[in-house]
């Protein structure tokens, strides 16, 4: 259900064969029969583009941690459980990790009634972790933050640990593409600070033409990732003094190359702009889980969140200029990533086998 997922599981999947190891990347929701799956993501992606206010609600309704019973996910994603098991006999799949909720909610249910014969560890790529995530029927639960890893504790008594996010090793390293970034920053708006305001894979913000005309008055570069939304594109090819990419192929060069990122998910691109470096502002988050992340990242410290214009303004001019208060956020940032979660996947896997 959107790219943060599938980056993820790209991700792990590669150091488990750069480890010699098999791996095989399946999306639950084309597992679902009958074309359920690509409704549900319609649905979603549609209700967050342009009916936020619906999302809001879903997530009050399903997906928001507190006492009072709410419906669950599994009736769905029970649909998919018999070519789930098919595919873990047919390829001896030492361990299933699910990177998504509703997996999770399924992986936890056939443990739970020994339909599934491999272990699964839960990898929660969010930092606000909602309700539809747990299920007592999994074996690990591996987190990005030691606030997430405690969530899951109160709920369940299944091993919990903290391992960071899982991001690819291009952000970490010093990025070939900055250079070139920066020579495309000075052609467009020579001595702007460029902040990068990133839409997700989907294109779904809210009045990111009113915050990129913002920080064009005050003085700055905004470089307007508009993911495949081709009709947001379009809009705001033609604004003066913004840079409006194409999908971008280097996003290690590109976060590298600017000065802040503006985020509304606290999603994978917020957390490969702090492996590479790169100060975040919260602002005008996504509702749902994007508010939650948003408002968890800022109270980690590795964050700012910034509760109006004037807000997001002051908290640019801190951290685009050098100085302690910048060191401090992308020191802060770094920090989250201190695990492994392959190793921890992997143990897992052998203790099953013995």
């Amino acid at each position: 259900m959107g790219a943060g997922h599938d980056t993820v599981a790209a991700e792990l999947a590669r150091r488990a064969r750069e480890q010699g190891h098999e791996a095989e990347i399946v999306d639950l929701l084309r597992l679902l029969p009958h074309g359920v799956g690509s409704g549900l993501r319609l649905f979603y992606q549609s209700s967050v583009r342009h009916f936020p206010w619906m999302y809001a609600g879903l997530y009050r309704a399903l997906l928001r941690p507190g006492p009072r019973h709410r419906p669950s996910g599994l009736p769905l994603a029970r649909l998919a459980g018999s070519r789930l098991t098919d595919l873990v006999e047919r390829t001896g799949a030492d361990v299933v990790v699910p990177v998504f909720h509703l997996a999770a909610q399924l992986t936890g249910h056939l443990r739970a009634r020994a339909r599934l014969r491999a272990p699964s560890a839960v990898l929660v790529i969010d930092f606000a972790v909602h309700r539809q995530w747990l299920h007592p029927g999994n074996d690990l639960y591996l987190c990005l933050t030691d606030d997430a890893a405690r969530d899951v504790a109160r709920n369940l008594t299944v091993p919990v640990g903290t391992t960071g996010p899982v991001v690819a090793p291009g952000f970490f390293a010093p990025a070939p593409g900055a250079a070139a970034w920066r020579r495309r920053f000075e052609r467009h708006a020579a001595g702007r600070p460029a902040v990068v305001l990133s839409a997700g894979a989907w294109g779904a913000a809210y009045e990111l033409d009113r915050t990129a005309r913002l920080l064009i008055s005050a003085g700055f570069l905004p470089v307007v990732l508009c993911g495949r939304n081709e009709r947001l594109r379009a809009r705001l090819a033609g604004l003066p003094g913004a840079l409006v990419p194409d999908w971008v192929t280097d996003m290690p060069g590109l976060l590298r190359a600017a000065r802040v990122l503006i985020d509304n998910a606290a999603g994978q691109t917020a957390v490969q702009a702090l492996a590479a470096g790169l100060p975040v502002v919260g602002y005008r988050p996504l509702p749902g889980h994007g508010a939650e992340g948003v408002r968890r990242m800022a109270a980690l410290g590795v964050s700012e969140i910034a509760p109006d214009a004037s807000a997001l303004l002051r908290a640019l001019r801190r951290l685009s200029a050098d100085g302690a208060h910048r060191d401090h956020r992308v020191a802060r940032g770094r920090e989250l990533f201190r695990g492994d979660a392959l190793a921890r996947v992997t143990a897992l896997a052998g203790m099953a086998r013995v």
